[in-house]
């Protein structure tokens, strides 16, 4: 996130696309709700007509996978009736002539055609988003889980300068991450490209910075993003797994090719709480600690950085992390010190200019403590950063997207006629692993559904309530109909977290050409009374 939680209370509008946030964040969306009632205008792009989109101002209900098209035309309609900010394009970026050249085929026209968005609609959102005082934009995976994700993405940034919506208190760019920590593991450099921080492995300055602080010679190309491995363990590329954390047999698209993945490898290691569906494929299940059995931190979305403590004592033989990879790090040859929490916080901020001024202390100090810190945090004096990018981006003028419209690699025909969409439900949390051991959870949903439309339900002779069968090129499950106006005609929507009828073993390993994110939210199905 460019900006922080509490400003999405005070924005003047708010720009909802790809997330159905009271679902998915509640504690967010909450935080949205807010700000609608007291006024702020609410802006929400989403196929479906959630409980925030009942509550907009506009509702876009664009068709899946048009992300693109809809912001290029929204842009293309600000440009027109002159509602950009002329002085921070002049000031601020580069290469606008570019831009307004890129957005001219993008009429409302054109864009409602492909968008299926009416063009009052798209003028309405143009005008409250480019013209309010302050317009902040909330994103989450229902714009980065398609194979053009990146451009999504991009074509939303681009959207903010237009504006002048970003660098300014209660605007920006604001993603929503999708798991507790995400942030923080991938500013720890879980990206198969970088070190901390983002710090390049490409970069021989900065590889050369981590050579010295470990004493020993790195190798500069980088590995490969986590859906990336599964082709690689099938072809023989990847022959052994150490996995934690991560149920993929669960939540990655697919399921059919995971399960093939995971039978090729030699040897498989998986450290875990629970016996998920992947750990019953592993050779060697370690026990792990939960996030109540541990010191360290997490990092939330809005880059702030907040102290986790021990709570409670770990089963015997269950071990933390950080001394199972030690230790396998010394019997690989590398004598490893088992460090605390503290001690590898404060190796972090030794090596990671944003993380400089963050440590274990400073968090438990008076001033810090239960408010944490938002990166960049550059030295122990540093007060952290509430909003990113304020006078200059960091990298000098802001550079705009020429972002092309990229179709989903799925359409519907004639043998599998309807676009399903995935998602989440409020009472349950990914893989289940600890919310599908909450009996009052379950009680509210608990096993399977598929939401279809009520003309596409008549046409299939499916009454709400009726068991289904759902078909893709991948593979065929049983769910339960749930017949409404939710969705449009001609789309389906179903949640992945439930083994008795798993959206995944239908959902389209279509990977984004830069990040490497599936395309989740668009596959095509075929839907039968069962």
């Amino acid at each position: 996130m460019t900006n922080s939680f509490d400003e999405l209370e005070q924005a003047s509008c708010l720009f909802v696309i790809g997330s159905n946030t009271t679902v998915a964040h509640p504690m967010v969306g909450m935080r949205l709700m807010h700000c609608h009632r007291e006024g702020g205008k609410l802006i929400v792009a989403d196929p479906r007509r959630t409980d925030l989109a009942r509550l907009a101002d506009v509702h876009l209900r664009l068709r899946p996978g048009t992300d693109v098209p809809l912001v290029n035309g929204l842009m293309h309609i600000i440009y027109e009736n002159g509602w950009h900010d002329a002085a921070f394009i002049a000031e601020r970026t580069e290469n606008f002539d570019e831009l307004r050249e890129s957005l001219r085929e993008w009429t409302p026209e054109r864009t409602e055609e492909v968008t299926g968005v009416p063009r009052e609609l798209l003028f309405r959102a143009a005008e409250l988003y480019a013209r309010s005082e302050t317009s902040a934009i909330v994103y989450c995976l229902g714009i980065t889980q398609h194979r053009c994700g990146v451009n999504n993405v991009r074509s939303l940034a681009t959207l903010s300068m237009l504006c002048g919506q970003i660098g300014r208190p209660c605007t920006g760019v604001n993603p929503l991450r999708g798991q507790n920590n995400v942030q923080g593991a991938c500013d720890m450099g879980a990206g198969p490209a970088d070190f901390t921080g983002y710090q390049k492995v490409a970069n021989p300055e900065m590889r050369a910075k981590f050579e010295a602080a470990w004493g020993v010679e790195l190798n500069q190309a980088a590995g490969l993003k986590a859906t990336e491995c599964f082709p690689a363990m099938i072809d023989g590329r990847i022959r052994g797994l150490f996995l934690f954390g991560e149920d993929p047999v669960r939540t990655d698209p697919d399921t059919g090719h995971v399960i093939r993945a995971l039978e090729s490898l030699d040897f498989f290691v998986c450290e875990e709480l629970f016996m998920t569906e992947t750990a019953k494929y592993a050779d060697v299940i370690l026990p792990g600690r939960s996030y109540a059995e541990k010191e360290g931190t997490f990092t939330n979305t809005e880059r702030r950085v907040q102290r986790v403590r021990k709570a409670v004592d770990g089963p015997a033989g269950a071990r933390l992390d950080t001394e199972v990879f030690a230790d396998i790090m010394r019997r690989m040859g590398y004598d490893q010190p088992t460090l605390t929490g503290a001690q590898l916080m404060d190796e972090v901020a030794s090596l990671t200019p944003s993380y400089a001024g963050i440590s274990h202390a400073r968090l438990d100090s008076a001033a810090v403590a239960g408010q944490g810190l938002q990166w960049p945090c550059t030295g122990p004096d540093h007060p952290g950063t509430r909003i990113m990018h304020e006078g200059a981006f960091s990298r000098g003028l802001g550079g705009y997207s020429l972002a092309q419209y990229r179709p989903s690699a799925e359409q519907p025909d004639e043998e599998f006629p309807l676009i399903m969409m995935t998602g989440r439900v409020l009472a349950q949390y990914n893989a289940q692993a600890m919310t599908g051991r909450t009996e009052g959870l379950n009680q509210i949903d608990g096993t399977s559904f598929i939401e279809i439309n009520d003309v596409d339900a008549a046409a299939a002779g499916i009454a709400d309530g009726d068991r289904v069968r759902v078909s893709s090129r991948r593979g065929v499950i049983e769910s339960t109909a749930r017949v409404s106006g939710k969705t449009n005609p001609g789309e389906v929507w179903m949640p992945f977290h439930f083994q008795d009828g798993n959206a995944n073993w239908l959902t389209n390993a279509a990977l984004d050409n830069i990040s490497a994110t599936p395309e989740y939210k668009v596959c095509a199905v075929r839907v039968e009374k069962a």
